[in-house]
């Protein structure tokens, strides 16, 4: 009972707890204090609402945000006065909140809103670091003028600069943010942020505990981004250890504590010589975390599906150096077992078998396992691709491990085929500027038409190959209905501007100063050439292409440019129509005291019409292309093509063919895909026909006038990635010159010329190919200037009439904005060029090797610079081509 009467008291004590709100500046304002009950909240009638503690904000307003006004009916205490607390405080503008009482008079009470004003950001000033370091800083904390200066606003912005230097290697960035008062302006204040960013922080090392089947330096090679920085300490620590032993055999200079093996002399290696000059060794938490995945992600590709890091410490070696060390469980190394299908109506056991082609046996791999169910990024078909390409885009497969038994696993794949989808709607965003049946009429996806997920990635590469959209922005989504076996398709493109316009100058050798002038339309809209009102600026939007050009140095050298292609010709297929216009002057013979004075000239002009079109056989990428074109060549006094005169006029009349295929899926930065043309060019052989024998002199003075030929082109490319954007491109192409009359020999005209950038001579030389070589001066590797197999040859004519030439490179993007993409490249390179088909030799061949970097602007396009070093000297030279600079312009075939 006694205990009873004690509880009683000590909730009787609770339920009467009384308290005060706002009684510390108002209690001379009232006679007496406020009685609160906390247990039975009362109800009140709001009579007045007054603010006190601001001068620029607007009072009215204020009470609004705060959700009270004169007339409610609240509860003293209640949620009401929590909630106006909270409306004010979600505003941001103010650095305190009170609720005051100022006053009761029986049910209605008077409320005071005691609030501290926050004074907004004039202006802020970045010191300590230099001026791109300050503007990168602007952009990343986003502060504003007027904004109000509150703690957790400097608290961001503090933590945003640290996010900063950390992503940059300094972990330990000190950084002071100081509040000033703006004298200048009323409540306003100035941020004064002081930066000291320290030292940069790297890898030291990062080693590893418990890896039993991989050594450390397979596991760090699976780190992308967490490197240990590069050094060589090879030789000061052999010369260390010698002083401080004396060795008995040459592995106890590297292991003293035992015998010598192959993976002690690599781990001893991989720790003294660390040559990954181009990777970051930067230490970044985020990255380091996804590392840690990778690392996981390799063992179980592995078979090792129970491998965990069971811990991983970081440590600072010194004030500049970081140590990794991560503890890892392998686990046990899996194995697949019995597959069984499971769902599978369309395809039989053997055939899904086949395609995923995994055997038994084979080390268990997750990675492998998802690749060949899902997307196979090497382009080999999976699973998935099997049903979706005939339409079953409700396809689902899941794989379940119904046995784990030893190391051995059982896989069951649950199969649910679904229906055919067909395409319902095709919709196109983002063609601002390009019309809609220019973009309609690449699409594979119809509406009709059964899904195919191989028409999806036909349609983006075509889209990508237009050149007129970002090929990196280009993104399919489709918007499947299950219950109307129907499927929607929206193509969300994000234009880019692919026009270009030339205006350069260079040193064009024995042509002195050359200046260009060009311009490139090619999303051109001929159509609305006399519509103005479609000018923006120029009429653009049907996809096809004008081009203009104008080159000259003076009197000396001139050439004239103009080009249309229609790629739809009647727009119904996909024929594409062209037509060029050229005209080229070349004047030579000047003296050095008159350079106005010219002996000889060369002039040529060229008319050609093509038709185009692409074929469905053997497949969607294949094109063919044929062209007819004229040419004129007027000497007069010209002697240097090697012919037996130097004046007369020269007529060409050629078929041109092409056959193509193109599977790349990006014109200006390839990532995946190969291309193959083999093109032929064909003249009448004109010294074959029967001419009369009454006009035998008239009619072979005729047939001399005719150049004839036959000239065979073949190029290849292959692009393929290797690891994440680095990408790999092999590339020959193949040339030949031929002739119908052997006695009449091969033409002087459309030889090859090669070495150098490919860039002077395709300027100035007319009636000649030029080929790319790079380590070697331009034109160096074209007879008789140089012959392979001999000396000089005199009087032989100028060029080759076969030539082969191979390439690797490896490519890796810098930027892959629109605006300008930027990638650079190592490469190998080597070819040759022959006079003769005698001396020809596809082993003998001219090696380089270099790196460069390219930069794609819409505005002047692909612009390139080189360096090269030639292996081989050339006849005539007394040592090896050495090094070479090359700067490259557009996109060269060969």
């Amino acid at each position: 009972m006694r205990k009873l009467l004690i509880i009683v008291f000590l909730t009787g004590i609770v339920l009467s707890t009384y308290g005060q709100i706002g009684l510390d500046r108002f209690q001379k304002k009232q006679s007496k204090k406020i009685e609160l009950n906390y247990s039975d909240p009362k109800e009140y009638e709001i009579a007045e609402i007054t603010v006190s503690g601001v001068e620029y904000l607007d009072n009215n307003a204020l009470i609004s945000l705060s959700g009270l006004k004169v007339g409610d009916k609240i509860k003293i205490p209640g949620e009401a006065i929590s909630n106006a607390v909270k409306n004010l405080w979600k505003q941001r503008i103010l650095g305190d909140v009170k609720v005051n009482i100022t006053k009761v008079q029986g049910d209605k009470v008077y409320l005071e809103l005691a609030l501290k004003e926050q004074p907004r950001l004039s202006t802020y000033q970045i010191t300590g670091v230099n001026k791109t370091t300050q503007e990168n800083l602007q952009d990343e904390i986003g502060l504003i003028r007027g904004s109000v200066v509150t703690d957790v606003l400097k608290k961001n912005t503090e933590l945003s600069i640290r996010k900063y230097f950390v992503e940059k290697g300094f972990p330990k960035a000190d950084i002071d943010i100081k509040q000033i008062a703006d004298t200048a302006l009323s409540n306003y204040a100035k941020l004064n942020i002081d930066i000291d960013k320290g030292v940069k922080v790297r890898v030291h090392e990062i080693s590893f505990e418990g890896n039993d089947n991989y050594n450390a330096v397979k596991l760090r090679s699976k780190m992308k981004k967490t490197n240990e920085y590069a050094r060589v300490s090879i030789f000061k620590d052999l010369f260390s250890r010698l002083f401080t032993f004396k060795p008995k055999t040459i592995g106890d200079a590297f292991t003293p504590e035992g015998s010598l093996t192959k993976d002690k002399f690599t781990e001893y290696m991989n720790e003294h010589v660390k040559l990954n000059f181009f990777n970051s060794t930067k230490f970044i938490p985020k990255e380091y975390r996804n590392d840690k995945n990778l690392l996981l992600d390799f063992y179980n590709s592995k078979g090792y599906r129970d491998a965990e890091i069971i811990s991983d410490t970081v440590y600072y070696k010194d004030d500049r150096n970081i140590n990794v060390h991560i503890k890892v469980d392998e686990g046990k190394r899996y194995y697949f077992r019995d597959i069984i299908w499971t769902g599978n109506y369309l395809y039989t056991d053997e055939t899904l078998s086949a395609v995923l082609g995994i055997e038994k046996g084979d080390v268990y791999d997750k990675e492998k396992l998802s690749k060949r169910l899902n997307f196979d990024p090497t382009g080999s078909r999976d699973i998935n691709s099997l049903y979706t390409d005939n339409g079953y885009l409700f396809f689902n497969i899941q794989p379940v491990e119904v046995l784990v038994e030893g190391d051995s696993i059982d896989i069951e794949m649950r199969i649910m085929e679904g229906g055919i989808a067909t395409i319902d709607q095709v919709l196109v965003k983002g063609n601002n500027q390009t019309h809609d049946h220019v973009v309609l009429r690449e699409l594979s996806t119809r509406p009709g038409d059964k899904f195919s997920r191989s028409n999806l990635i036909k349609t983006n590469q075509r889209l990508a190959q237009l050149g007129f959209f970002d090929p990196e922005q280009i993104e399919p989504q489709y918007f499947p209905d299950p219950e109307n076996s129907t499927v929607d398709i929206h193509w969300v493109l994000a234009e880019q501007s692919n026009d270009q316009i030339e205006l350069s100058g260079g040193w064009g050798g024995i042509y002195g100063f050359v200046g260009t002038l060009g311009l490139s339309l090619n999303n051109f809209s001929a159509k609305n050439l006399f519509d103005l009102s479609k000018w923006k600026p120029v009429p653009r939007g049907d996809g096809q292409r004008l081009s203009i050009r104008v080159q000259a140095s003076g009197r000396q050298y001139q050439s004239y440019s103009f080009s249309f292609q229609e790629p739809w010709l009647g727009g119904r297929n996909p024929n594409a129509f062209s037509v060029n216009l050229s005209h080229t002057v070349v004047r030579s013979g000047a003296s050095f005291f008159d350079p106005t004075s010219f002996t000889g000239s060369l002039k040529l002009t060229s008319l050609s019409v093509g038709l185009g079109r692409r074929v469905r056989w053997p497949d969607d990428f294949f094109q063919v292309s044929n062209s007819l074109a004229f040419s004129v060549y007027n000497l007069d006094n010209y002697p240097y093509l090697g012919l037996s005169v130097d004046d007369g006029k020269f007529k060409s009349l050629t078929l041109n063919t092409t056959i193509s295929r193109s599977s790349i899926d990006n014109p200006i930065y390839t990532r995946s895909g190969s291309s193959i043309s083999l093109s032929v060019a064909l003249t009448p052989p004109f010294s074959s026909f029967d001419f009369s024998e009454d006009a035998e002199v008239e009619e072979t003075d005729e047939v001399n006038e005719w150049i004839e030929y036959h000239k065979w082109d073949l190029d290849i490319s292959y692009f393929t990635p290797i690891v994440g954007d680095l990408v790999f491109h092999a590339k020959a192409n193949f040339g030949f010159l031929g002739t119908y009359n052997i006695d009449k020999g091969i033409s002087p005209f459309e030889r090859y010329v090669m070495g150098g950038s490919g860039l002077a001579g395709t300027n100035f030389q007319i009636g000649q190919e030029i080929i790319a070589l790079r380590g070697y001066e331009d034109n160096a590797v074209t007879p008789p200037a140089y012959s392979g197999s001999a000396s000089p040859a005199g009087d032989e004519i100028y060029g080759g009439v076969v030539f082969s030439k191979y390439t690797m490179e490896l490519r890796y993007p810098i930027s892959t904005n629109p605006g300008a993409t930027i990638y650079v490249l190592g490469f190998s390179e080597a070819g040759n060029n022959w006079n003769n088909y005698q001396d020809f030799n596809p082993f003998n061949l001219y090696r380089s090797a270099g790196v460069g970097a390219r930069i794609f602007m819409p505005a002047f396009g692909l612009i390139g610079i080189d360096w090269a070093y030639g292996f081989d000297r050339l006849p005539g030279q007394l040592g090896t081509s050495g090094p070479q600079f090359h700067f490259t312009i557009g996109n060269q075939l060969r």
